[in-house]
């Protein structure tokens, strides 16, 4: 049962699929009563491109290039120290040490000076159109530190509009392409948005064209 009076990092999430954007057939099987939604977009080329995007996208640059401001909610130190992010392997078998953390297990931090996501954290999006405020509570699900694929995901918590997941991952392809694919699957949170869904699903795209330009865009 959730108490509306709990600290923000200690209420879960409002939905019951929890990591489903990791499915591969998200888009075909999407959790009951859920709607899915994937793009993919190329946002430039090269080794600078790359490093751009992957170290926006994993320190909030993204949602805040794109107009939200982001208010990262406290919690005690052993929630973000706790979590996992899983091992990957390079062909031969061998572990790789992701770019977010250092050849001894030291936390990197990104280019403003804050560490990167890691899973457990909570945030509110706040975004504004006119003179109304929307606050919209997450969590990040997981993250993805791989040599040529990064990003996370976060999902929704009570408050939110939506009920549901989006992932944010960026990819480096052999041909030194990078692309961005940002993939959801969301549903209105309540009897009240449910009588926006349109409005709330033009918002969601539009935010999603945004996402692409902040990474797309001049180098910071």
């Amino acid at each position: 049962m959730q108490h509306s009076d709990a600290p923000l990092w200690r209420q879960p999430v409002n939905y019951g699929a929890i990591g489903a954007t990791k499915a591969d057939d998200l888009l075909e099987y999407p959790p009951q009563g859920f709607r899915p939604f994937e793009q993919r977009s190329r946002v430039g080329h090269g080794d600078a491109r790359w490093d751009y995007a992957w170290q926006a996208t994993l320190s909030w640059q993204v949602q805040r290039g794109s107009g939200f401001e982001v208010e990262l909610a406290d919690a005690p130190p052993h929630i973000g120290e706790g979590t996992y992010t899983p091992v990957t392997f390079d062909t031969a078998g061998i572990p790789v040490t992701g770019a977010m953390k250092s050849s001894e297990g030291e936390t990197v931090f990104g280019p403003d000076g804050q560490r990167f996501i890691a899973p457990g954290d909570t945030v509110v999006l706040v975004s504004r159109i006119g003179p109304k405020e929307f606050r919209s509570p997450s969590r990040v699900i997981y993250v993805v530190d791989e040599p040529n694929r990064k990003g996370f995901a976060y999902g929704t918590l009570p408050g939110h509009p939506l009920a549901g997941e989006e992932a944010f991952i960026v990819e480096r392809t052999p041909d030194g392409s990078v692309w961005l694919t940002v993939r959801t699957f969301s549903r209105p949170a309540n009897v009240r948005w449910r009588l926006l869904t349109p409005l709330l699903r033009m918002q969601q795209k539009r935010m999603v064209g945004r996402y692409l330009r902040s990474l797309s865009g001049p180098m910071a």
